[in-house]
């Protein structure tokens, strides 16, 4: 496994993604997603297809199931279908989503030594993911990896989410950093389009999601098999 040199003078800060980068959380979603379809009467969805649609948001992610399960069913959804499903599928699944959360996820080997060596080099960590926020921080705290971040900020807490650019640009000016300066580590391409338009470095990891595609295809500046093998 090839680890990836930094240059660390010219670096302030690393921005962290979480599904996919820090936590393999797709058990997670596949449960909650189950017991949603299970409320909403629908047939249940495949962990390897739900893979596909994660890394866009929670909204995205429930309407792409939708659409999924009544594809599947031989039906044509109509976009009013999906939308009156949704109304109804929105609060089965954050219930279900919190009652479960972490419980069905575990974090990827090198992760905590990744974000110890991160921190240990002096850079200012924050971690920002498309998850809504009310999912994402205890989960974080939940295994343990709280403590390594100023900030942590989810698919609500600005007006648009990755691949938009904004999401960064306000964590960079919450840490008090220059993009330039500050690197972006994520899973998939929606992460890596959202660090170009700010103008971050961007590190992919090889063990995400990527929306089942192979994220080497993805313009990034480096990409590695494990967060401990950031050289800072």
């Amino acid at each position: 496994m090839n680890s990836i040199n930094l240059d660390r003078p010219t670096l302030d800060a690393a921005i962290i993604d979480l599904d996919g980068t820090m936590i393999d959380t797709l058990g997670d979603f596949a449960e909650a997603l189950n017991r949603m379809l299970r409320d909403l009467a629908l047939p249940a969805i495949a962990a390897p297809a739900i893979a596909q649609m994660v890394g866009k948001g929670s909204e995205h992610l429930l309407r792409s199931v939708l659409h999924h399960v009544l594809t599947q069913a031989d039906k044509t959804p109509a976009a009013v279908e999906i939308e009156a499903l949704y109304a109804r599928a929105w609060p089965s699944y954050q219930q279900h989503y919190l009652s479960i959360n972490g419980d069905y996820a575990y974090v990827y080997p090198g992760v905590v030594a990744g974000l110890q060596a991160l921190r240990d080099a002096g850079l200012r960590l924050a971690c920002l993911t498309n998850k809504p926020t009310s999912f994402a921080v205890p989960l974080l705290r939940a295994k343990g990896l709280d403590g390594y971040f100023e900030k942590v900020f989810g698919g609500d807490s600005f007006d648009r989410k990755k691949p938009d650019p904004l999401p960064l640009l306000k964590t960079c000016e919450a840490l008090q950093t220059d993009p330039a300066r500050t690197l972006m580590v994520g899973d998939s391409s929606n992460d890596a389009q959202a660090a170009r338009a700010a103008g971050c470095p961007v590190v992919l990891v090889t063990y995400g999601y990527n929306h089942g595609l192979p994220v080497q295809a993805v313009d990034a500046d480096g990409y590695v098999e494990s967060l401990a093998l950031l050289r800072v």
